[in-house]
């Protein structure tokens, strides 16, 4: 068996689309921003909302450097343990374009069908035990994959950070009526920003920017619509990255639903841990 495959669409997109995932649903159809709230105010607002999110569902469509357009649809639980199940497409990618995550137990599961199986022995999944050390130079191979725990709201919150957020009107997403925001940020400021937070929020969000600055990023363009329970139906990220530009819009379908997660049959799985022994020993 192979022990360097190239799963399809890539991990790198993989955990991109996981970092960029959740900040809330509406549960009111009525948008309403208070007379006294500015906009800076209202996204601040909803981006503390988006702490309270025990689990999601949520469609991703756009365009990523490298790997080009994209779709995708996810559940995933934060609280109490973090589980995600999420299926994706890149459209660009023909045959290799489609794959499968799955997040459970403390392991990543991509699953490739029968394109991956042709690589691995007939096996379509491989798996990545992100609780165990020594995977290596194997796993950075996936683009920050080993980051999939990390708290899929924190990017919602970068809005917070821009210095000319305005309100742009009112718009209907998904029958949901909202108040759109939009703003420009900065991640030198972002990262200037960081000593100013709670430890916990400061790990997460410098995860999350060493990401964007690999990509080539010094700034975003965040358009945000908040829903008239102050919370984030619809967010979009647009920047230029040195290897193409990155354009992903994120709309959210439910919240504090129940979600189940199931790792694939092991049948069907490859562990990368021992492929890597196996290669080792040989």
């Amino acid at each position: 068996m192979k022990t360097s495959v190239r799963m399809p669409v890539g991990a790198g997109l993989a955990a991109l689309l996981l970092a960029a995932g959740a900040v809330g649903c509406s549960k009111d159809d009525t948008a309403s921003e208070s007379p006294e709230m500015t906009p800076a105010a209202a996204v601040a607002k909803a981006a503390k909302n988006s702490e309270e999110i025990n689990s999601l569902r949520y469609r991703m469509t756009g365009k990523v450097p490298e790997e080009g357009r994209v779709k995708a649809e996810a559940q995933m639980q934060i609280k109490p343990t973090l589980a995600m199940s999420m299926k994706m497409t890149a459209l660009d990618q023909g045959a290799d374009g489609t794959a499968e995550i799955r997040l459970v137990d403390k392991a990543m599961y991509i699953g490739g069908g029968p394109e991956a199986a042709k690589e691995m022995d007939g096996k379509s999944w491989i798996k990545f035990d992100l609780s165990a050390m020594g995977a290596g130079d194997e796993l950075n191979q996936l683009g920050g994959a080993s980051q999939a725990d990390k708290n899929p709201a924190t990017e919602s919150t970068f809005l917070t950070g821009a210095k000319d957020v305005e309100k742009v009107g009112t718009e209907t997403v998904d029958g949901v009526k909202t108040t759109h925001y939009k703003g420009t940020v900065a991640l030198a400021d972002l990262e200037k920003s960081l000593g100013d937070e709670d430890k916990a929020t400061r790990e997460k969000r410098q995860k999350s920017l060493e990401q964007y600055d690999k990509m080539g990023l010094d700034k975003l363009t965040m358009d945000m619509w908040v829903d008239g329970d102050d919370q984030t139906k619809q967010f979009r990220m647009r920047g230029d990255a040195d290897k193409g530009p990155l354009d992903m819009t994120i709309t959210f379908l439910g919240f504090n639903e129940p979600v189940k997660v199931t790792a694939p049959p092991a049948a069907e799985t490859a562990d990368l841990g021992e492929m890597m022994k196996g290669a080792q020993q040989g």
